[in-house]
């Protein structure tokens, strides 16, 4: 296990690539690709942006949509629905997945602030809580992905009503890939026709989740589109069009009334309090990467503040020795109420997870890496 000598990352995160610099250092990806959005003419892809726009503009008569927007309510939707309704005079639908979770008050202040900042409809997708809570514990167990049921729902729902509202132009914030690293993180593309293949929500067999209780009727949403719907669509990362910085949303989100949860909850695994804010159990996806990968949220953002110039190295290295590994306990207590374990059951859970090439057991019986972050 080795690490970026510019950032933080580790090389065990899948599809992230290492090279070797003119000075022999190692450098990730996710750098290279960020030093490289200063090569490029943004101005330029902004009135590609636009023309885009103009093809789908009214498309559906005067008063109708003409764009879908992938939301959350999150920091980078606010700047989204600016961009797409303020900016380029658009008329967006919005689409969102609610989890289930406890919301945060922050979370819920959010959403209702995104519809009534910028005078958008929202459409939210309530799941299936009898479906969520069983397919949630048997993806938790048997592959270390707790929130794989909403995660494909939040990237199979805008599709299946972007198709409903004759809206083609379905709009996603940045490239996971291209910007943080992942598979195909060369290949920038404003096209999201491929977001399905960014780890994130990958194909599971539905098969595995079929039961008594739960029917193929229950799993519909989850289908990715035939390819003759996805034909239909041109769906597309924002962050292809305009140099994207999740700061620089943040900072932007606050200006027009985004909620972060600086005085509701310091997340003992997090480096900010501003992302993936709107619930209490969801951010356990994130944090699984520790056990699996070495890795976990604190990493990432303290990557990404190295490489937009607010943390140098050696204070990011601080932060992720500090908090990658400590899941926060109301995180914890949040999901087993949720699906109905023990914490008991939920830690033997993650042990199972812990990759033994990466960690080993202290004498205390703790998970330490054998490679720490240097």
């Amino acid at each position: 296990m080795k690490h970026c000598d510019y950032c933080v990352m580790p090389d065990t995160r899948p599809g992230l690539k290492f090279f070797k610099d003119e000075n022999g250092k190692n450098i990730c990806s996710a750098c290279v690709n960020h030093k490289n959005k200063e090569n490029i003419d943004y101005k330029a892809r902004f009135k590609e942006l636009e023309a885009l726009c103009d093809k789908y503009r009214r498309m559906n008569g005067k008063f109708e949509y003409d764009c879908a927007i992938a939301v959350s309510g999150g920091k980078d939707s606010h700047f989204q629905v600016h961009i797409m309704k303020e900016k380029l005079g658009m008329n967006p639908i919005l689409f969102s997945v609610e989890d289930n979770f406890t919301m945060t008050q922050a979370g819920k202040k959010n959403l209702k602030n995104l519809s009534e900042t910028f005078g958008c409809h929202i459409i939210s997708l309530k799941p299936d809580i009898k479906t969520q809570k069983k397919v949630m514990l048997k993806t938790f167990e048997k592959y270390g992905k707790p929130t794989w049921f909403i995660d494909r729902l939040i990237y199979s729902y805008p599709f299946a009503m972007a198709l409903k509202f004759n809206t083609p132009l379905l709009v996603y914030g940045e490239n996971v890939s291209y910007e943080y690293g992942g598979g195909g993180d060369f290949k920038e593309t404003y096209s999201a026709k491929e977001i399905f293949l960014n780890g994130v929500a990958s194909d599971l067999d539905i098969n595995e989740f079929i039961d008594d209780e739960i029917k193929e009727e229950n799993l519909q949403l989850f289908f990715n589109p035939s390819k003759d719907k996805l034909d239909k669509l041109d769906p597309i990362y924002l962050s292809y069009f305009i140099k994207w910085n999740s700061y620089s949303n943040y900072i932007f989100a606050k200006s027009r009334g985004f909620s972060d949860l600086q005085d509701e909850w310091d997340r003992s695994h997090c480096a900010e309090n501003f992302d993936q804010v709107d619930s209490i159990g969801y951010i356990l996806h994130a944090w699984m990467k520790y056990p699996k990968f070495g890795h976990a949220m604190a990493s990432d953002y303290a990557a990404r503040f190295v490489r937009y110039g607010l943390l140098s190295r050696e204070e990011a290295v601080e932060i992720v020795k500090k908090r990658d590994h400590n899941l926060d306990n109301r995180c914890v207590e949040d999901f087993c109420s949720f699906v109905g374990i023990s914490k008991t059951k939920f830690w033997k859970i993650i042990e199972k997870h812990y990759n033994k090439e990466l960690f080993y057991q202290n004498e205390f019986g703790e998970f330490k890496l054998k490679n720490e972050l240097k």
